[in-house]
């Protein structure tokens, strides 16, 4: 594996293009791409240490609902006020020039289809949508906001002086008078639609994501510390097929070993000058 520490973003860039050719390339993105758009990540280097909720305490315990969703209640309005960065916009550009092919994201932000990126698969979900786990109804988060406020009227809180995660929870210490809402058509229990810790990405899913890196050339993975399975499962992929594999992040990453070239630096300056690299060839 080939090092480099990002000096010079488009020099970094120049090595990532030689790297994996021209295309089409697969890209893998994390939580990393985002931070540029205020969206904390989960492990960077500067990360403060998190517990996310898992699928067994969500589903098990009202309390462990009522705490997620009290906390959701204020933090998913700072997420849906976020913008595409340059790092987003810059994979969108390279869909649209022909040389990225699929896009796999673990984030849940909704950011690379507001940038453009059309073929596109969300690995975890979207934290724009909720669903019933009883009888599998579909509604917008937006939706269940309304209801939520009339649950809970004064429930706000100024978000700028809150500390928001990846997943768009608030970190707020009391929420034992918070009122959850239930599914309005069959009463079940509502959770936001997407994969939990302790909870399978479906397998459709997983089959189409290895169907985009198998119609690639390579695999580029963009901001992430690939720490959990659902990620790094498709650079073992890639490089079981020795197909060249990128990583850009910040620190070190659980795929490394198994890259053909690890970048050290931030997705928005590199990813920007990648796309004017390929658009000028």
């Amino acid at each position: 594996m080939d090092m480099v520490a990002v000096e010079d973003a488009a020099a970094a860039a120049a090595e990532i293009r030689d790297t994996l050719g021209s295309g089409p390339i697969s890209v893998l993105t994390g939580a990393g791409i985002s931070t540029d758009s205020g969206i904390p990540d989960y492990r960077g280097p500067d990360s403060p240490p998190r517990n996310p909720m898992t699928y067994q305490q969500f589903t098990g315990d009202f309390a462990f609902r009522r705490h997620y969703w009290a906390r959701n209640h204020v933090g998913w309005q700072h997420m849906a006020r976020t913008e595409p960065n340059d790092g987003h916009r810059a994979l969108a550009r390279l869909e649209a020039i022909g040389v990225v092919s699929g896009l796999i994201t673990q984030n849940v932000d909704t950011l690379h289809e507001g940038a453009g990126s059309r073929r596109l698969i969300d690995l975890h979900g979207r934290y724009d949508r909720v669903i019933c786990l009883s009888c599998g109804r579909v509604i917008t988060r937006e939706h269940l906001a309304e209801r939520l406020t009339v649950l809970n009227p004064g429930y706000t809180a100024d978000v700028a002086d809150i500390e928001i995660a990846p997943d768009a929870d608030a970190v707020i210490a009391s929420t034992e008078q918070f009122q959850v809402a239930d599914c309005e058509y069959c009463g079940g229990v509502l959770k936001p639609d997407i994969v939990y810790f302790g909870e399978n990405v479906p397998k459709a899913r997983v089959l189409e994501a290895y169907g985009y890196v198998d119609q690639a050339e390579a695999l580029l993975v963009a901001g992430s510390s690939l720490t959990v399975m659902s990620g790094l499962r498709f650079v073992k992929h890639a490089a079981k097929h020795g197909k060249p594999v990128v990583i850009l992040n910040r620190g070190e990453s659980r795929g490394d070993d198994l890259a053909t070239l690890k970048v050290d630096g931030g997705c928005s300056p590199v990813l920007r000058s990648l796309a004017e690299a390929y658009a000028s060839m």
